[in-house]
């Protein structure tokens, strides 16, 4: 089966581009980012209403990079918020169609990569899947109990760059990720950390629901009566307050930018609350990294640290000097989600890995 050759669509939208790619196996062969501009959604009263538009720019990507119809094995999108699964591949059936345009899962444009490619697969005559959407749920039950009875905690996390991460991982120490015990930490706008045990994520927080460390642009796991109190003051409607949790706090409320590369020059210039404010950050990812080792019961084959923070020497740096004795440490800067979604395509072509049927 590997000596064969398949030849896969990706596609990945987000909330201002519209990633796409066609992998013949590993190797990309075509590829473009499309950049969308502040008005091309205008006329949009919802993100499902933009399916036509990215559409037209997959079709056209299709017609330029010259695969004819009878060449395409597979087409991949990037999966939205449906109903809660296991990690791996699934075939978007009508089932998923149908979730995919609920008003909820609708108001993300991961929602859209799924649709689209359920219309390419259906024109091109070949199967169209999604991978790790962020609703992968493999957490075990006493990892749901809050504290507060009828509040269960829930799981959201980035689960397609997490999972790909520790499989590239596991594949450097010559093992499989489902034989393996990792530690896993997603830094970017968000931050989430995951245990991850034999192939599934038995623990992670959910930085939505504003779980685990501040980050960019969240607050994390707060003092609950301030804000309790601040929910009662009359000044902040729900939505403000969501905004503040999850938009408008962490650095950014601290040092009004979001952009780690703008903090560490303003480091570099000697704002010593701003090296405050990120050393607090690594202290925050580094307590979360520990309480993972904890979830696997003190045994991991490696600490990983990824996302866009992980290219910041400084920024790694100040976690590993607190927890290399715990485990390993391998640190893979930036998201390779174009390649992990074709892998979990790949492998079930190849017949490496079962396909999943979304139940819903």
């Amino acid at each position: 089966m590997t000596g064969r050759s398949f030849f896969i669509l990706v596609i990945n939208p987000g909330s201002t581009s519209t990633k796409l790619a066609i992998y013949e196996n590993e190797d990309v062969r075509f590829q473009e980012s499309i950049r969308h501009d502040s008005g091309e959604f205008d006329q949009c009263q919802k993100t499902l209403d933009q399916k036509p538009i990215r559409l037209k720019y997959v079709r056209e990507f299709l017609r330029k990079s010259g695969i004819a119809k009878g060449m395409l094995s597979a087409v991949v999108g990037r999966g939205g918020l449906i109903q809660p699964i296991d990690s791996g591949t699934y075939l978007v059936n009508e089932k998923m169609k149908r979730d995919l345009m609920d008003d909820f899962a609708s108001v993300h444009a991961s929602s859209l990569g799924g649709l689209i490619a359920a219309d390419i697969g259906e024109q091109y005559n070949v199967p169209a899947y999604v991978v790790d959407p962020v609703v992968v749920d493999e957490m075990e039950p006493y990892a749901r109990l809050s504290g507060f009875p009828g509040v269960e905690r829930k799981c959201a996390f980035h689960a397609l760059n997490a999972k790909a991460a520790a499989r590239k991982c596991a594949a450097e120490l010559n093992m499989n990720y489902e034989d393996g015990r990792f530690v896993v930490a997603h830094m970017g706008g968000g931050i989430t950390v995951g245990a991850h045990r034999y192939g599934r994520v038995i623990d992670v927080n959910d930085a939505i629901a504003g779980e685990g460390p501040f980050s960019p642009e969240r607050c994390g796991a707060v003092p609950l009566e301030p804000v309790i109190d601040m929910c009662f003051s009359g000044k902040l409607e729900k939505k403000a307050m969501m905004a503040i949790i999850n938009k408008r706090g962490g650095m950014l409320a601290y040092l009004g930018t979001n952009d780690l590369t703008r903090v560490e020059k303003m480091i570099r210039d000697g704002d010593e609350y701003a090296a405050l404010v990120v050393d607090s950050m690594a202290y925050q990812v580094s307590k979360e990294i520990g309480a993972m080792i904890a979830a696997l019961e003190g045994k991991a084959d490696a600490i990983i640290l990824t996302g866009g923070l992980a290219y910041s020497v400084r920024f790694t740096g100040s976690i590993k000097q607190r927890i290399d004795r715990l485990a390993k440490v391998f640190t893979y800067p930036g998201e390779d989600e174009m390649n992990a979604l074709n892998m979990g395509a790949l492998r079930v072509l190849r017949g490496t890995q079962k396909l999943l049927e979304y139940m819903g």
